[in-house]
């Protein structure tokens, strides 16, 4: 229509120059390759578990499958003692995930206090960043899980690690940025000390929460060494360790699994070590492809938004 005139856009007034061009053409080249390589050995992975033993044997697999077969998974599925560790490892981060965070949180928020309000908060905060720089070692805690009788049992592998000492000076520190007038106005309306922490400050402390749940379940899921000294039947391994020893030793690999349902014979001319090593590899990073991006958006809100309005 000729009495209509097209509205533009208004200008910044900023024009890029060529060397901001550069870098940001640059920046972006690095970013991609970067991607690449952190993307490339996981795909790689895939392809190798999906392809045939002999193309994987003479290197012809890069990132897709060559003479595609699901074998290696089907070899997985038959085996007991994989079925056996991923039990396990389950077990391990049911249990031991919540007790890292109930154990973070009921340390971290009396910590947080002042020392008007938690007299020994400094002794105690020492207390817990000693045992950051030393430890007793490996022999002095598997005596003492030794004589405490958890050897080969589930929580070997949970009370050992029950209280992650950085991430509770992580959730203490992020606790101690909060405003002190939203504890203050839990008081003032009645609120005590249990209530202020599960109704006012555990809200407000999602993202950090968050963030070492994450930190407790892949240490969980990817300790290997607490399974191998802990465990001394290779039915109670762990996942990650049963990994290991699949990576490490192929020939206990083999003896392991001897007795698993099928006929073994048929599945050692289909499959080989590397192929059914990748598959194993690939199941056991799926739980982390998966919780990951959902606890990924927390961790860039870190700052307590609209609770202190005035």
């Amino acid at each position: 229509m000729e009495g209509r005139r097209v509205k533009r856009r208004p200008s910044s007034g900023v024009k890029e120059s060529p060397a901001r061009r550069a870098f940001l053409v640059g920046n972006t080249v690095f970013l991609l390759l970067a991607a690449f390589i952190c993307v490339a050995p996981f795909v790689n992975l895939l392809s190798v578990s999906f392809s045939d033993r002999v193309r994987v044997a003479a290197g012809e697999v890069t990132f897709w499958p060559k003479s595609f077969t699901v074998v290696a998974y089907e070899f997985i599925t038959n085996s007991s003692r994989f079925v056996d560790s991923l039990v396990v490892s389950l077990k391990r981060v049911a249990i031991g995930v919540p007790v890292n965070i109930v154990l973070i949180v009921l340390t971290a928020y009396p910590l947080s206090k002042s020392k008007d309000g938690f007299w020994a908060r400094d002794i105690l905060s020492w207390y817990f960043v000693v045992t950051i720089l030393f430890n007793g070692g490996l022999i002095p805690t598997y005596m003492v899980v030794r004589s405490t009788g958890l050897i080969d049992s589930i929580w070997s592998l949970v009370f050992p690690t029950a209280l992650p000492v950085f991430s509770m000076l992580v959730v203490m520190n992020y606790m101690r940025t909060l405003p002190k007038e939203l504890e203050e106005a839990a008081y003032i309306d009645g609120a005590n000390h249990v209530q202020t922490l599960t109704r006012v400050i555990l809200p407000v402390s999602t993202p950090t929460i968050a963030t070492v749940t994450l930190f407790a379940f892949v240490t969980h899921w990817n300790m290997w060494f607490d399974g191998m000294i802990y465990m001394n039947r290779t039915e109670n391994y762990p996942l990650s360790s049963y990994l290991h020893t699949v990576v490490v030793n192929p020939a206990e690999f083999m003896r392991v699994n001897s007795d698993m349902s099928g006929n073994l014979e048929k599945y050692l001319a289909l499959v080989s070590i590397r192929t059914t090593s990748a598959a194993q590899m690939f199941l056991a990073m799926v739980p982390i492809l998966l919780i990951y991006p959902y606890l990924q958006k927390y961790f860039a809100s870190g700052l307590v938004m609209g609770s202190v309005k005035g």
